[in-house]
């Protein structure tokens, strides 16, 4: 074909040449576009068919047993050798708190204690953490 090509560019003036070459080049041009939308589109294709497994995978994980943590408070009648040392280590959640003292300085302020003392008897506030199951289906 570009043989047949070369033997009408003879008896062509060079216009219809020019012109017939800016025609070639715009094909090739066009051609070259077409790569490029194509692998464009393959690549968007691609990248929404990750994002789709991913989100897919998330929401699985998701259903399959996410807990969270609720706070609770609950009032307990204090023992005849109770402390608040051995009241923190029974009830604290050690996921919450940095230390048995924060625990202890939390029950203390939010039962008005100015001190450690406490006595048979006597009831106190404590907080305690329960795992709660979020499964939506």
């Amino acid at each position: 074909m570009y043989a047949e090509n070369l033997k009408a560019n003879r008896y062509m003036t060079t216009e219809d040449q020019r012109s017939e070459q800016r025609i070639i080049q715009n094909r090739i041009r066009r051609q070259q576009e077409m790569k490029r939308h194509l692998q464009m589109f393959l690549i968007t294709i691609c990248l929404i068919t990750v994002c789709s497994f991913t989100l897919s995978a998330f929401r699985s994980n998701a259903k399959n047993g996410l807990s969270t943590s609720v706070k609770y408070y609950r009032s307990i009648a204090i023992s005849n050798h109770d402390t608040l040392w051995s009241i923190a280590e029974q009830y604290m959640d050690a996921e919450h708190y940095d230390s048995i003292q924060d625990y202890i300085d939390e029950v203390r302020q939010m039962n008005s204690l100015t001190g450690d003392a406490i006595h048979y008897g006597e009831y106190l506030v404590i907080p305690y953490y329960n795992n709660v199951s979020s499964v939506h289906e």
